[in-house]
């Protein structure tokens, strides 16, 4: 009890300090966060700390997934540099697609890695153990030798193409256009000349995309933009066999609106890719449109600052739903960083074990890595307080608020 107390009372610090800033200042300092702290081998981890109180981290989880967060803070930081022109976010956004491409270049045949990790890292113990049922391969980066983990979803390629499509999208800096096409065209020209399925080097399937026509032609949107010359008469095939399929795998996810909740945001951002690049004159565009209407009548009432922002980007400005996720993001502040274990069972009505009959609000909602992936009627979870999660899900949704004008700069 004394330990929950604790975690209650910096999680009230926490919101105190929130109060007295700035939506902006707020999201600096968690950029900063990041960079000090959760980019420890190039791309996002989440610290383990020796208690809910103390700062001294001993190792790190939640690995298998630092090439989606990479991805999402990609994009954050994106859109925070097409916003302000900032060099530290344009150093972020470097130091992303460095360890992207890291995530490509240790796997020595252009198939993107969970996780890479020198071998002397003192977590590289920890992370095998966790992850280390997805496979542990070995290379070498910048002449260092590493281990990688393998078995590669659908998941982390769709939060690194995403990343990489809003950078290639809003940011004008040569180097960094460069640096994007390059593995866009390295990572989808992998899956296209392997039928859209990739293996791993010990011979075995990580994962597959032959299920999924939303994804295969978001991402050859996305490597389109990259280049045109080998990608666009290949959009324009798929487009014309596989769009009116396109609707299928997404009305089949919304068939459950609770469970496997992330599967939400990997139909959100790749509709976005989608869409976002579509010509408003083109004939699939109505199709693609009806499609991403059907994911968005199954998530509109979840109050999820993500996929609101995402909404306006394809179908443009409401203002109930604008003012909503201005609203969301404030309550977003009053959630702890770290992790302390949430049930809410007995204390809201439920329609099951671990689902309430209504949306939870958000300062309420169980602690996780990326609130907006998690569904919101979720009654419990979380750990002991000890993970610090990076809070991309606050300045992802902030700067693409900023970037298409939701979001005001004196906003906090």
């Amino acid at each position: 009890m004394a330990t929950a107390k604790k975690v209650r009372v910096r999680a009230q610090v926490h919101a105190l300090q929130s109060e007295t800033k700035s939506f902006e200042a707020i999201a600096d300092s968690i950029s900063l966060r990041i960079r000090e702290v959760h980019m420890k081998h190039g791309t996002i981890m989440d610290p383990i700390f020796a208690s809910p109180e103390s700062d001294s981290i001993i190792s790190y989880t939640r690995t298998g997934d630092s090439a989606i967060w990479t991805g999402h803070y990609l994009a954050a930081e994106a859109f925070r540099y097409a916003v302000t022109g900032s060099t530290t976010a344009l150093g972020n956004l470097k130091a992303a697609l460095s360890g992207i491409r890291d995530l490509v270049d240790i796997t020595g045949g252009d198939i993107l890695a969970r996780i890479a990790a020198p071998v002397d890292s003192p977590y590289a113990e920890a992370i095998q153990k966790e992850e280390g049922g997805h496979g542990v391969f070995t290379g070498k980066l910048r002449g260092q030798d590493h281990f990688w983990i393998g078995n590669t979803t659908r998941d982390q390629y769709s939060g690194v193409i995403f990343g990489l499509g809003v950078a290639l999208d809003v940011i004008d800096d040569a180097a960094v256009q460069s640096e994007v096409r390059s593995l866009v065209v390295r990572l989808v020209g992998y899956l296209v000349e392997h039928s859209w399925t990739i293996w791993m080097p010990n011979g075995r399937i990580s994962t597959t995309f032959l299920q999924r026509p939303d994804q295969q032609l978001a991402f050859l949107q996305v490597a389109r933009q990259a280049s045109s010359s080998e990608f666009s008469s290949r959009y324009k095939k798929a487009a014309a066999t596989l769009s009116a399929l396109a609707v299928i795998p997404i009305m089949y996810d919304g068939f459950d609106d609770h469970h496997s909740y992330f599967k939400f945001n990997l139909n959100t951002i790749n509709m976005y890719s989608l869409l976002r690049f579509e010509s408003t004159r083109s004939l699939v565009r109505a199709v693609y449109l009806s499609a991403y209407n059907r994911l968005r009548r199954t998530t509109q009432n979840h109050q999820n600052a993500h996929f609101n922002l995402i909404d306006f980007a394809i179908k443009g400005a409401n203002r109930q739903r604008d003012q909503q996720t201005v609203d969301l993001l404030h309550a977003w502040l009053q959630r702890p960083r770290r992790d302390p274990f949430v049930d809410l069972r007995g204390s809201v009505p439920a329609a099951g074990d671990d689902r309430a009959v209504d949306v939870i609000p958000v300062p309420q909602r169980p602690t996780t890595d990326f609130l907006w992936q998690r569904s919101p009627f979720l009654l419990f979870g979380g750990g002991v307080g000890i993970v610090e999660g990076p809070g991309i899900d606050f300045i992802l949704p902030y700067w693409m608020g900023r970037y298409f004008g939701v979001i005001s700069a004196d906003e906090g």
